[in-house]
């Protein structure tokens, strides 16, 4: 097997991600939990001789918990862990066991739903604190071998999952930490293990103390305690992350560049020789990696000492390539070197990572570890792959099941709306269907929907106005037909609003207006306050907030369109302007509808190519500010008053009120208290 060494950046992987403030908080929560930073004691838990198979003399065991040492009762151990297979070797029933276990895998999902089951090897663990105690060793299915040391102590009165355990095997339990508040005498646990903040009890010299206290204590104590000339605790620092193993046992991927020499041993290929192509006539008519068995492929000469060699023919894991494209993307016409430094440094990080959730931990960890690798080679010249990350959702659907279960697509599903709710039925025969809950689009749950259909019935617009409307392009979209005729609509009403201000601004003149009225000026400060809205929002990827603006500024434009009167020069100025800038601004969420608006108001070439307008921030300063007014603390009203008014003015606004003068009854006004931009309050 062949593995990358990721971590030797283990810690280094985890303190950047407080650094990456434009990735989501999810994403980088679950790469922390990959990673899986602790800090405990390495136990050193000497073993019964009279109990333990030859030359096995301790069971080392690495816990973020020493200061529960006294409510052990069990020790557990992975099926892999070389004492298992000692004392496997000397009895059947245990190999048995330990074979059956295996058939599960090692998946942290499988392992954390499947049913805790042990076996007792009979192995007996001396405690580190009294040698007169005896603790069973068990083979368990819910130890990896991967994770510490392979092995645990069980505390079950504060462990779940060691409760399941005990209560399994009728081993007990004793609680060691007492809530505060709880009489300790009294305190037991059934089937709920105890994982929060106490006072330790059962303890012996460790009653009393706080959780931390004791942790430290017992540290101290193990740590100046030698067997031998180690002593029997260490405190350490432990990380989940395992090494990166990229070996693959099929044709299907870069081989991995290494010749096997019976001289020489292992021998890289040399540059030259690179990239190690696979063979065009590889095979698959018998079970195994195709390239072990291809005739000539593998048998080369060693680059050393020029005999008889093999390559290695484990290709790599597909993850590799995902994991630096982006690097050699910066400059792939470069035929000596994977990367050309002056423009990959000049280039990277990559500003806007958009990609599926799915991704967070794998793909985006070894992206990280490897633009570290290509630092450390001179490849690169920075830390972090990505500079953004921003993770979108799916496309979800209900589902429809016929009475045996059996799915069906929701282009076969009528659905009617009445007294009793929403009914569902087989549209060619009527059969009563039951809905089903929402779901990723899947072809087994059959709950997609066919692109082609929605773009020969909508337009592909709609589509997409329909997805990026519907919600935050982060989070699931529920697809609705009744929705997507919402925005089919919508999409109709902008190519008659667009038709309609090419009527209304034909009267405007080609020059900018030295000045504009009251209705021009409004209509401006409406169209640049949506451009600065949706500009942001663009930015932001809030593209749900920008349609949203987009709709306001369709509503308000409208109203001005929809005057009896034809415009005065200045507004029909201001209304080209307008719709020159709503094209634009749905431009990016509608391309086709957008192109054909464009021609219509007249403009050379294509929108998509039209530089993004400009926004004129003095429309964006308002002249008026909305203040709510309260009497005693209780809302009473609103008052309008110019944005630059002193406090005297508010104050005059704000009483003569007849709201507030009601509230007041005559009452003599105490203080008014005014929170600028935002409230006033009257006490009287």
């Amino acid at each position: 097997q062949w593995v990358f060494k990721i971590t030797k950046y283990s810690q280094e992987l985890l303190s950047a991600l407080d650094g990456l403030d434009r990735w989501p908080d999810k994403v980088r929560l679950m790469q922390r939990n990959w990673i899986g930073r602790s800090e405990g004691l390495l136990i050193r838990f000497a073993l019964d001789p009279a109990t333990t198979p030859a030359g096995e003399n301790e069971l080392k065991i690495f816990t973020t918990r020493p200061d529960t040492l006294f409510g052990a009762k069990f020790m557990a151990i992975s099926a892999d862990h070389p004492l298992a297979q000692a004392a496997a070797a000397k009895n059947p029933d245990l190999a048995e066991f330990i074979a059956e276990i295996k058939k599960i895998g090692t998946a942290q999902e499988i392992i954390d739903t499947a049913e805790k089951q042990g076996f007792d090897t009979g192995i007996r663990a001396v405690h580190p604190f009294d040698p007169s105690w005896k603790l069973p060793v068990y083979v368990a299915n819910f130890v990896l071998m991967e994770y510490g040391t392979g092995a645990i102590f069980g505390c079950p009165a504060h462990d779940q999952r060691d409760l399941d355990f005990v209560n399994k095997y009728a081993l007990g339990n004793t609680p060691v930490v007492c809530p505060e508040g709880q009489d300790p005498k009294s305190f037991v646990i059934t089937d709920t293990a105890y994982d929060g903040d106490g006072r330790m009890i059962n303890s012996r010299f460790l009653d009393g103390m706080t959780i931390e206290q004791a942790k430290d204590e017992v540290a101290k104590r193990l740590e100046s305690e030698l067997r031998g000339n180690a002593p029997v605790g260490e405190r350490q620092v432990n990380f989940r992350l395992r090494d990166w193993g990229i070996s693959r046992q099929r044709y299907w991927g870069c081989p991995i560049p290494v010749i096997h020499c019976p001289k020489c041993d292992v021998v890289p290929v040399p540059d030259a020789d690179l990239p190690v192509k696979l063979p065009d006539d590889a095979t698959f008519d018998r079970p195994g990696n195709a390239l072990d068995h291809h005739p000539t492929w593998k048998h080369v000469t060693c680059p050393k000492c020029g005999g008889q060699a093999q390559r290695e023919t484990d290709t790599m894991d597909t993850f590799v390539d995902s994991s630096w494209y982006f690097a050699r993307f910066t400059d792939p016409w470069n035929e000596n070197a994977p990367t050309t430094p002056a423009v990959v440094n000049r280039m990277m990080p990559v500003d806007q990572y958009i990609g599926g959730v799915e991704h967070a931990i794998l793909h985006l960890l070894y992206s990280r570890f490897f633009v570290r690798a290509m630092k450390a080679t001179g490849h690169i010249a920075m830390d972090e792959p990505f500079a953004g990350m921003f993770t979108q959702g799916m496309v979800v659907h209900e589902t429809y099941q016929t009475a045996d279960g059996t799915y069906v697509q929701p282009a076969e599903v009528k659905i009617e709306v009445g007294g009793n709710g929403r009914r569902a039925t087989l549209l060619t025969s009527g059969e009563d269907i039951q809905i089903g809950p929402i779901e990723k689009m899947s072809k087994s749950k059959k709950n997609t929907v066919d692109p082609d259909d929605i773009i020969e019935t909508y337009g592909a617009d709609v589509a997409r106005w329909f997805m990026l409307s519907d919600s935050p392009p982060d989070r699931d979209v529920i697809w609705s037909d009744e929705r997507v005729q919402g925005a089919s609509r919508f999409v109709q009403r902008l190519w008659r609003l667009v038709n309609d201000s090419v009527e209304l601004g034909k009267g405007a003149p080609t020059a900018r207006p030295a000045s504009f009225g009251p209705d021009a000026t409004a209509l401006r400060k409406v169209a640049h306050g949506a451009l600065d809205k949706v500009t942001t929002g663009i930015e932001r990827l809030h593209f749900n907030v920008c349609l949203a603006h987009i709709r306001e500024f369709t509503n308000s434009f409208s109203e001005v369109l929809q005057r009896p009167v034809q415009p005065a020069p200045d507004l029909a100025w201001a209304i080209r302007e307008a719709s020159q800038i709503l094209v634009q601004l749905f431009s990016p969420m509608m391309p086709h509808l957008a192109e054909e608006c464009w021609q219509v108001l007249g403009q050379k070439g294509l929108v998509s190519e039209a530089n993004w307008p400009q926004i004129e921030r003095d429309l964006l300063v308002e002249d008026s500010v909305t203040l709510v007014v309260q009497v005693n603390g209780k809302k009473r009203g609103e008052v309008t008053v110019a944005t630059a008014a002193q406090n005297p003015e508010i104050e005059a606004a704000v009483l003569a009120l007849d709201a507030v003068k009601l509230a007041l009854d005559g009452k003599p006004v105490r203080k008014v208290i005014i929170v600028p931009k935002r409230i006033v309050n009257v006490v009287g």
